[in-house]
């Protein structure tokens, strides 16, 4: 009984809690550019043979070429990666028949060019030593932290101009942040490049911008009158 009374007198003596406020939803957006100062390259060997070993043979043997050339050039072994092997049978298909002609390998590699005024040399010194494809080329910083800070800032000083703009629209006033929460940002190049599989000078290229962005999305109360 005495249990019972107290929990009445709890129930009886607490105020009744407020309406919740109403709340405005924002998503702000920044984006900072800067010259890309790391360039990522991703290169190929592709070789053909009758029987499987002399492909893998051949596709290695161009592959220690270009990585003998690499390190010649002094990039670091860290920006050096193999990045994908492979040994796949070639089919001929023909009404009635089909059979294999002979094997195809690939060697692929990634690497990382820390000084962009090498970038033409080493993308030409890899063709010179055997370098059959080439399927990726993007740029970017070796250090985005404090753009990508920059951005950050630049996205939450546009989530509060809107939603002080929505609150003046609608007649309302800004309460206190209740919520912030981040999208992933990221980067994007904007590069160019051609590729010369003859050329005698380096192969040209041009860096353009990397842009960073990050958006984030605030919740404001909406303040009572």
């Amino acid at each position: 009984m005495r249990l019972l009374a107290i929990l009445l007198s709890v129930l009886f003596t607490t105020p009744v809690l407020s309406e919740t406020l109403p709340t405005l939803t924002v998503t702000g957006e920044g984006r900072v550019a800067a010259a890309p100062d790391m360039a990522t390259i991703t290169l190929g060997v592709e070789s053909f043979a009758d029987v499987p070993v002399e492909a893998v043979d051949a596709s290695s043997a161009a592959m220690a070429a270009i990585l003998d050339r690499l390190r010649a050039l002094g990039l670091d072994a860290r920006d050096i990666q193999t990045s994908g092997l492979s040994l796949q049978e070639n089919w001929e298909n023909s009404p009635g028949k089909r059979k294999v002609t002979g094997y195809r390998a690939r060697n692929a590699l990634t690497v990382r060019v820390r000084n962009l005024d090498r970038l033409g040399e080493v993308l030409q010194a890899v063709l010179e030593d055997g370098a059959n494809e080439f399927s990726g080329l993007s740029f970017g910083l070796q250090e985005p932290g404090p753009l990508l800070d920059r951005a950050r800032e630049a996205a939450v000083q546009d989530a509060r101009d809107k939603a002080a703009l929505y609150a003046a629209a609608a007649g309302v006033a800004l309460g206190r942040v209740l919520s912030i929460s981040e999208a992933g940002g990221g980067g994007g190049p904007m590069p160019t490049a051609m590729f010369r599989t003859e050329a005698a000078a380096p192969v040209p290229v041009a860096a353009g911008e990397t842009e960073l962005r990050a958006d984030v999305t605030m919740v404001f109360e909406i303040a009572a009158p």
